[in-house]
């Protein structure tokens, strides 16, 4: 079974993850050194994101390929989970248990 590619949602998350680290079209097109109406094009639907792209704007956007394509997954639950062990590595361990303690609050879990 083959699916296709929703490149709406794929462009709308790149957008909304590229907003939420404050860069601009310019930023990230510098990063992935592309032009600038190229991203404007992939975010906006307009063409089809090359997986050499779509790999340097996920390196640029410091996410997954699989997190920009989560939203199109039937299962997502392995993907949030990758997501989630990809943030804590980089976390220090005040953060991790800051982290645990809000976790324990949110699922009742009782932490030792």
């Amino acid at each position: 079974m083959e699916t296709a590619i929703d490149y709406r949602k794929l462009g709308n998350k790149i957008k909304e993850l590229r907003r939420s680290k404050n860069f601009t079209q310019e930023n990230l097109s510098q990063l992935v050194e592309c032009n600038i109406s190229h991203i404007s094009n992939i975010e906006n639907n307009h063409t089809k994101v090359s997986l050499g792209v779509l790999l340097a704007i996920a390196n640029a956007l410091d996410t997954t390929i699989d997190y920009l394509l989560s939203d199109q997954y039937q299962d997502l639950s392995l993907v949030q989970d990758k997501e989630i062990m990809r943030i804590l590595k980089d976390c220090d361990t005040q953060k991790k248990e800051m982290i645990l303690k809000i976790l324990a609050i949110i699922t009742s879990y009782h932490v030792a």
